[in-house]
C-alpha cells in the first residue's frame, strides 16, 4: 500500500523591502516638490534680504558708517589733513567714499557726515559730495546728494526747509554758513547766476512716495560769509554719480554672490542627502543667510542713488 505524505506547505512570498530612511530619520521627500520649494524659499529670502537692506540693515549700516566717518574726519581736522579739493596733500585724487565734511541743518535736526562721491554705494554711508563741484564754502555751486528713504533717510525732511533756514557745513577750511533761498522741483526756474566770489550750496534728493522716487528736489542756499580759497574744481563724473542713477559696476559683485549662492545650495543639498535634515539646517542656514544678505546688499546698489 502506498504511503501518503502530507504535502509541503508552499513557501511564503518574500515581503517587499522597505526603502531605507534618510540618515536624519523620517521619509525621504519627493524631489518633485523639494526643488520648487527650495527655489521659492530662496526667492523669498532674497526679497526679504533686499527689503531689510533698504530698511533695518541699511539704517544700521548707515549709522556705523556715519560714526566711522566722523571719527576719521575729526582726526584729519585735528591734524590739518582734511581734504579741501579734488586732490589730497599728496596730489592724488581724494578716494571715493572718504569723509570730506559735516552737514548740520538745525531746523530739520540733521547732522550728517558727507562723503566724497555720489554713487549708490557711497550714498549708503550718508550724503555725498558731487566730485565735479567745489567743496562747501568755496566760490561756485557746491552740490551734495542724499537719500530720501533708504539707508538712514538723511534727506527725508529736506522738503520742510524754508527760506532763511541756516545751514552749517564744516570742512577742512572751517565752518561755512549758508541761508536757504528756496526749493526747486522739475520745471521751476534756476537761481540767479552767481557773481564772482559768491558761493552756493545745493542739496539734492528724490521726490515721491516711500521707496518710489519720481523726480528730484533741489534746495539752494547762499553762502553768507567770505568764500574760502579753492583749488581747481570740475573734472569728469560717471553716469552712476548723477541724480537718480544706479551703479552698473554693482553687477559684478551681484553675479559673484549669485555663484556663491548656487554653490552653497548644491552643498546644502548634498549635505541633506548625506547627513540628514537637522544637521544640514544647523550647518547650512547661517551660510545661506550670510550669502543672501551680501547678495541683496550688492543688488541695492543697482537702484537709484537717491532712493
Amino acid at each position: 500500500m502506498a504511503v501518503l505524505t502530507p504535502s509541503q506547505p508552499a513557501a511564503a512570498p518574500p515581503e517587499p523591502q522597505q526603502a531605507e530612511p534618510p540618515p536624519g530619520g523620517g521619509p525621504r521627500p519627493d524631489p518633485r516638490f523639494v526643488i520648487p520649494g527650495a527655489a521659492l524659499t530662496l526667492l523669498a529670502a532674497l526679497l526679504l534680504g533686499f527689503a531689510a537692506h533698504l530698511t533695518v540693515l541699511g539704517h544700521i549700516e548707515h549709522a556705523h558708517a556715519q560714526q566711522a566717518g566722523f571719527d576719521d574726519l575729526r582726526k584729519e581736522l585735528a591734524l590739518g589733513t582734511a581734504p579741501v579739493g579734488r586732490l589730497d596733500q599728496n596730489g592724488k585724487q581724494v578716494p571715493t567714499g572718504s569723509p570730506v565734511a559735516v552737514l548740520h541743518i538745525p531746523s530739520i535736526k540733521l547732522r550728517e557726515v558727507v562723503f566724497q562721491g555720489t554713487t549708490s554705494g557711497v550714498l549708503t554711508k550718508g550724503p555725498g559730495h558731487l566730485r565735479n563741484t567745489p567743496l562747501p564754502g568755496q566760490p561756485g555751486t557746491s552740490t551734495i546728494l542724499g537719500r530720501q528713504w533708504g539707508y538712514g533717510s538723511p534727506f527725508n525732511h529736506l522738503d520742510e526747509l524754508k527760506a532763511g533756514d541756516p545751514i552749517t557745513v564744516t570742512t577742512g577750511q572751517g565752518q561755512q554758513h549758508y541761508r536757504v533761498t528756496g526749493l526747486r522741483r522739475a520745471g521751476d526756474p534756476a537761481p540767479a547766476v552767481l557773481q564772482s566770489g559768491q558761493g552756493r550750496l545745493t542739496l539734492i534728493t528724490a521726490t515721491g512716495g516711500a521707496y518710489t522716487p519720481r523726480g528730484v528736489l533741489r534746495v539752494d542756499a547762499q553762502l553768507t560769509g567770505t568764500a574760502q580759497p579753492a583749488p581747481a574744481a570740475g573734472g569728469q563724473i560717471s553716469t552712476a554719480e548723477r541724480p537718480l542713477e544706479g551703479d552698473p559696476s554693482a553687477w559684478l559683485p551681484v553675479m559673484l554672490w549669485l555663484q556663491a549662492l548656487l554653490l552653497a545650495v548644491v552643498a546644502v543639498t548634498w549635505a541633506y542627502r548625506r547627513w540628514g535634515r537637522w544637521q544640514t539646517w544647523i550647518a547650512g542656514v547661517p551660510v545661506l543667510v550670510a550669502i543672501v544678505v551680501a547678495l541683496s546688499g550688492a543688488a541695492t546698489e543697482l537702484l537709484p542713488n537717491l532712493l
